[in-house]
């Protein structure tokens, strides 16, 4: 937290108003206490205020961790400033922290001098000991390094509701509101679009809108009162190139991203799909998407999912399915079936931490090479990753062009990160989204040695290789399928060892050829390092990258969207450079493929501890690099 500008007072014995450029703020409570709910509305405030922002939410991974709990700790971060941020934010500067296990869990993280809000009342001897605290932090010192503001937010949540009929239990679930309204007056947020979203979220429970609006201007009230928050704080809004905005996370953006991409298709949406972590709001999102020709199919299991998902695109429909790292393995065959097929599908895996269930939760990115070579045969599929929460948008375009042009499966590689955090978000024309027009196959289009037009489903676009799509029923363009190996061209059933070794090199041929944009390298100063990542990481890798040089260091940067086929210029690329880090939450997966095809000695730099990587952290790490 920076002050940038002289301190001011609003009125004679009003709190201190102070100015800074950026701050991050971390929630924490239990996964009951609403703390996620508490971060989107402050977010959503923030960002209609101008700011920009980046936000951590972390989720227990126990649907209903035992109250009061390590495990059952749930918290929320967001990093707002008057300029361009890429992260959350390394350290939070101010922690809500709603009982003892909140505080223990998330204590470690806050550098010293930062400010604590703790919910007093929930600090009770057997709620401490619970956590392993022998005495109370509250009183012992061990927070003396810190601004502590001991506030009792249940006390005064049910006295501020006391004429509100409703039980003392009822009452304590507005405190989230409360602490809501004492961090918007802390930090001059807006209030107006909270109490509305309030009463349209209780529209049906007129008491319970009333009671937490009440609640919500009770604790802005309270900051505006006491004598423990003496200073209060501006954050200037950011400027931002012309256009609308809006708060948007990735799994909405890339949700939106599919809609767009079926209307400028002129195709139907289809979404065959099994709800998992952290990929099922994009099936929550894409039901409430009837009015765009959106149809969504919750399967019984993953297998289902994509097998419903790829008889649509057999139908002509855009077709996807979305899933996690699990499903991936389940989905497997029936990718490998889209492959021989020939058809564009979607397979959207929001990773999370492994193997198997792991952390369902958590944030990684270990399912690169699950993407790239998790079927059985030779069976090439285009893989290609976001970079941030709102680029999951673009990604999810680019991703149905690709299956579109080239009759493919394709991968879409988000993460938990970028599903869950959001930024903002400028709003496109529809004018600058590209044309994905289809053409379906209408007339026969070979003709035999004898003179017959027939209908070969597998006759090629020279220039695309990908076959013709022909809609079941079109009449004349009756047409077998099926996962048994094809003859080239007519698509019949065929064992012979020669049309094999042509079509699995026809088939690796068609992915090889895609067209990609070549990638960019950002390189002001001829560096001699160059920093390679992909996906969420770019978040973290380019803020590290801007310390480093405002230090005077020269590190080059490029950040991969396309993971299969690579880019045709990465090679170039690299081989510019003495030393290539490619800094990875896996054990080296991106590492490996660079090395394998491009022979150049990449060194990783890898973290799976589920939680993004930190722009410190990477900065030291890149130090190291350049000073080897």
């Amino acid at each position: 937290m920076v002050s940038t500008g002289a301190s001011a007072r609003r009125a004679s014995g009003a709190a201190e108003v102070r100015r800074l450029d950026r701050v991050i703020i971390r929630f924490a409570g239990d996964s009951g206490d609403g703390m996620q709910l508490t971060g989107d509305r402050f977010t959503s405030e923030t960002a209609s205020f101008g700011n920009d922002l980046s936000t951590l939410p972390n989720f227990p991974a126990e649907i209903r961790a035992p109250a009061g709990t390590l495990p059952g700790v749930s918290s929320f971060q967001l990093h707002f400033a008057d300029h361009d941020i890429l992260t959350p934010g390394d350290a939070p500067n101010v922690l809500v922290a709603m009982n003892p296990a909140a505080l223990k869990a998330n204590i470690g993280d806050l550098p010293r001098g930062a400010e604590i809000i703790v919910n007093t009342d929930e600090f009770t001897k057997r709620a401490m000991q619970k956590v392993g605290y022998d005495s109370s932090p509250l009183e012992d010192g061990s927070l003396d390094g810190y601004h502590l503001h001991p506030v009792p937010l249940t006390t005064l949540t049910v006295e501020a509701l006391k004429e509100f009929d409703l039980s003392r239990k009822e009452a304590e679930r507005s405190k989230n509101m409360f602490a809501l309204g004492l961090l918007s007056w802390m930090y001059h947020r807006p209030t107006e679009g909270t109490e509305r979203w309030l009463n349209t979220k209780f529209a049906g429970k007129p008491g319970i809108a009333a009671a937490n609006i009440a609640a919500f201007r009770a604790g802005f009230n309270f900051g505006e009162t006491t004598e423990d928050f003496a200073v209060s704080y501006e954050i200037a809004p950011a400027v931002f190139p012309a256009g609308t905005y809006r708060n948007i996370s990735g799994n909405l953006a890339l949700s939106y991203g599919l809609v767009a991409a079926s209307r400028q298709a002129d195709l139907p949406l289809y979404l065959g799909s099994y709800p998992i972590t952290p990929a099922s709001d994009i099936l929550h999102e894409l039901s409430r998407h009837k009015n765009f020709g959106v149809r969504t199919f919750q399967a019984e299991d993953e297998i289902a999912g994509i097998g419903a998902a790829l008889g649509a695109a057999f139908g002509g429909s855009l077709a996807v399915t979305t899933t996690s790292g699990p499903g991936v393995a389940l989905k497997s065959e029936t990718i490998g079936l889209a492959v021989s097929l020939e058809l564009p599908l979607l397979v959207v895996d929001i990773q999370r931490g492994g193997p198997s269930t792991g952390l369902p939760t958590k944030t990684e990115q270990a399912d690169l090479l699950q993407a790239m070579y998790g079927r059985n045969g030779e069976a090439p599929v285009p893989v290609i990753a976001p970079r941030t929460p709102a680029d999951c948008f673009d990604a999810a375009l680019e991703a149905a062009r690709i299956a579109l042009t080239y009759r493919t499966p394709v991968f879409l590689l988000s993460d938990g990160y970028l599903a869950n955090g959001s930024e903002p978000w400028r709003v496109p024309e529809v004018s600058e989204l590209p044309d994905l027009t289809v053409q379906f196959a209408q007339n026969v289009n070979h003709v035999l040695d004898d003179g017959t037009e027939v209908f070969w489903p597998y006759k090629r676009d020279p220039r695309t290789l990908a076959r013709p799509w022909a809609i079941p029923g079109t009449p004349g363009l009756e047409h077998r399928i099926g996962g048994i190996e094809k003859q080239d061209g007519t698509g019949n059933i065929s064992y012979d060892p020669a049309n094999h070794d042509f079509m699995v090199r026809t088939r690796q041929a068609k992915i090889d050829g895609i067209d990609v944009p070549d990638i960019e390298v950002d390189d002001p100063h001829g560096a001699r390092t160059l920093v390679l990542g992909w996906g969420s990481t770019y978040g973290p890798i380019t803020a590290a990258v801007r310390r480093i040089r405002k230090e005077g260091g020269r590190i080059a940067q490029a950040h991969l969207r396309h993971l299969n086929p690579f880019p045709h210029n990465l090679g170039d690329v690299l081989a510019r450079y003495e030393r290539v880090v490619v800094p990875e939450m896996n054990l080296g997966q991106l590492a490996t493929l660079i090395r394998a095809k491009y022979l150049v000695d990449a060194r990783s730099y890898n973290q799976v501890n589920g939680m993004p990587f930190k722009a410190e952290q990477l900065a030291t790490a890149l130090k190291e690099a350049l000073n080897d």
